[in-house]
């Protein structure tokens, strides 16, 4: 019932904050607290009755789950710093049950008629559903190395709005149980993307979903994108121009680029085969050290959930690539020096190679182009992160190479009406 009601949030001041929660600000609310509330169904003036509700004494965990925070390393400061004060301002007991007719019936004795309250069987549906889906696999008991071995870690992708609920109340649900549960060991949260500076809303047309979106673009540009401009720290806005942008200068010129300029210059110049090298000079040397440290750089990247300077970090590679190229002239050095030129493209087929692992993540079509291309076995995605440094043999035979992307050649105009004719060919097909 409390989405039915909103108002005025008494905290930030938004319009349309809900009965539960202010979309603009976080805080967790009552429909109570909302200033002028209406109902969202009818606009008239909510009633306020009496009734017998059970709560969850989440202040009692306020020590506790500050020690959690501040000892967890892995939170990102969204994370971290919102719990944090959110606990500091003091944490109040929460409702758990609700006066409907729908959802889990509460448990509570004389708690007849009334329902477990969303928030609290929500987020401790992650265990479960892990409870559930061992039991169906007939290895009752195998939940437990996910949710007890200290070994395991649990970690979660949400948007802003749901730290609360990941950071604060599922710790504290967790701590309350007095087993000993890993408490999230991650929770990656990610500010708001907007729409040409308004929220997302279906209704109202505003944003792309994912239906339109594979209509306009193949998957992989969007995967890229959205992960390049990820909002790890603050809110983003999507336009067309930066779309563009990204996909025309990153993919295509710089990332495409450089690996077809690579692979073709081996296909024309060395037979399709990977040309032996000789005696490699420093800048040879040091651009394969720099590889292997922007590889790892990017595991650890991966690991620590931050996407964006991650696949920035991909692109990085290629930019390098690009750079060694330019530098070493491997167009000119096949004129003169064919030894010279065997090094360079050896070189650049090790990125090539390198590339082709550490974007399988990001782009995964057009890494597993790219890995056949390769003449590579198996899938790229079957692969350990350590293959990316693994070199590709002299005389190794490739593929012809085709361009793993294309530009955009259409502007903002052009794209917003091609838009339009997705969106009414899909509303036909519902």
């Amino acid at each position: 019932p409390d989405r039915f009601v909103e108002g005025k949030c008494p905290y930030c001041g938004y319009e349309r904050a809900r009965g539960d929660q202010c979309d603009a600000c976080g805080r967790l609310l009552e429909p109570t607290l909302l200033i002028d509330p209406y109902c969202v169904i009818c606009k008239s003036k909510p009633v306020i009755k009496r009734t017998k509700h059970w709560y969850f004494d989440l202040p009692m965990f306020s020590e506790k789950l500050t020690e959690y925070i501040k000892n967890n390393r892995q939170l990102p400061n969204n994370a971290r710093n919102f719990s944090l004060n959110f606990i500091k301002e003091g944490l109040k007991p929460r409702a758990v049950t609700r006066d409907v007719t729908w959802g889990i019936p509460a448990p509570f004795p004389e708690a007849e008629g009334k329902t477990v309250y969303v928030w609290i069987e929500a987020v401790l549906g992650y265990v479960s559903a892990t409870i559930e889906h061992f039991k169906n696999l007939g290895q009752p008991e195998k939940w437990r190395e996910y949710w007890f071995n200290k070994n395991a870690k649990t970690l979660y992708f949400i948007g802003k709005d749901n730290i609360p609920f990941h950071v604060v109340i599922l710790p504290a649900l967790l701590l309350a149980s007095h087993e000993d549960y890993n408490l999230p060991w991650n929770v990656s949260a990610t500010e708001f993307l907007q729409f040409k500076g308004e929220k997302a809303s279906k209704s109202q047309k505003i944003g792309i979903w994912i239906d339109e979106a594979l209509e306009l673009f193949p998957p992989d540009y969007w995967r890229y994108f959205l992960m390049a401009t990820r909002p790890e720290t603050k809110d983003t806005n999507f336009s067309w121009e930066l779309f563009i942008e990204k996909i025309n200068s990153d993919l295509n010129d710089t990332f495409g680029n450089f690996i077809h300029r690579t692979l073709k210059f081996i296909n024309t110049q060395f037979n399709d085969e990977i040309p032996e090298p000789k005696c490699l000079d420093e800048d040879d040397k040091h651009v394969l050290e720099s590889l292997k440290e922007k590889v790892e750089n990017i595991a650890e990247e991966i690991e620590a959930c931050k996407l964006q300077s991650a696949v920035n970090s991909v692109t990085g590679i290629s930019r390098i690539g690009n750079h060694y190229l330019n530098e070493k002239e491997p167009w000119n050095q096949i004129k003169k020096d064919r030894e010279k030129a065997a090094n360079t493209i050896y070189v650049a087929a090790q990125i090539v190679k390198a590339l082709a692992v550490v974007s399988a993540p990001f782009t995964p079509f057009a890494a597993e182009k790219l890995w056949k291309t390769l003449n590579l076995s198996g899938s790229v995605h079957e692969q350990r992160w350590s293959e990316a440094l693994e070199r590709l043999p002299p005389h190794h035979k490739i593929a012809k190479a085709e361009p793993l992307f294309r530009k955009i050649e259409a502007e903002e105009a052009e794209l917003n009406e091609r838009l339009e004719k997705i969106r009414e060919k899909l509303s036909k097909s519902a």
